[in-house]
């Protein structure tokens, strides 16, 4: 069971990070965040990056993309330099639970990262390099800011970084008047890239997919008993709380954790 070693702390150590972040700001967050449409040599990709001051060894981005043909999230985590950025891939858990989750003791180096990107106001453009080197060309295709005056542009859908053998997930943002946060979660097979399941949210507070400093980490999945465990994030209430679904076989959806 991962709820008391790495979930549980992982919702623990962010939700502190969360309230440092926010002192000193009463009513601004801390998502800034842009989404791309564009390709990878040939292959079509959705990317989206969040982008700080200054966060943790010197990253001042994070992110999440997918190749439309896969499906399935690739964590990332880079340095913007004015346009330029430099984008690395996490290779595995214990480099996702190092650099994303606790955070790296040592200067993070992205000198062998295998982005290169020149950021414009309407995209991004550079190659992808390991050993052999692809064009990466990028349209923006929605934003969201809440640092200050909350600002949407577009339908905003967050690739989590979650997800299980047959399925991602993805929440979509929406401003309200209790504010900005997640309205639902999607539920999308990676087999066909379509979406078989949205679970709305009835959150009067508006605090759905609000908690975790990183936004791709609003949905965290865990193994109870050898099952999956879909665990989507609220804020509020000091560390935060979460609802948990599992899948049901017999309706083929995932249903909230009693």
């Amino acid at each position: 069971m991962e709820r008391g070693g790495v979930k549980v702390g992982r919702l623990f150590i962010s939700a502190i990070l969360c309230v440092l972040l926010m002192s000193g700001k009463a009513t601004a967050g801390w998502y800034h965040v842009e989404n791309y449409e564009g390709t990878i040599g040939s292959q079509p990709v959705h990317v989206s990056l969040q982008t700080y001051h200054g966060f943790g060894s010197g990253i001042t981005v994070e992110g999440s993309y997918f190749y439309d043909a896969r499906q399935s999230p690739i964590a990332v985590y880079g340095k913007l330099n004015g346009t330029k950025l430099a984008l690395c891939e996490i290779s595995g858990k214990e480099e996702f639970d190092r650099i994303l989750v606790m955070g790296s003791k040592t200067p993070i180096d992205t000198a062998g990262c295998p982005f290169s990107l020149d950021i414009a106001e309407s995209g991004a453009a550079g190659t992808w390099s390991k050993g052999d080197s692809y064009p990466v060309t990028l349209k923006k295709v929605s934003s969201m800011d809440d640092t200050g005056d909350t600002k949407l542009d577009g339908t905003i859908e967050i690739p989590f970084w979650a997800e299980t053998a047959a399925d991602r997930f993805a929440g979509v943002y929406t401003n309200t008047d209790s504010g900005t946060c997640m309205a639902k979660m999607q539920v999308i097979k990676k087999s066909s890239g379509r979406v078989v399941q949205e679970i709305a949210f009835d959150d009067d507070g508006c605090n759905a997919g609000m908690l975790m400093t990183p936004i791709y980490d609003n949905v965290q999945k865990w193994v109870e008993h050898g099952k999956d465990v879909i665990s989507v994030n609220f804020r509020g209430g000091g560390a935060g709380d979460t609802e948990d679904y599992v899948f049901n076989r017999a309706t083929g959806k995932y249903q909230q954790k009693k």
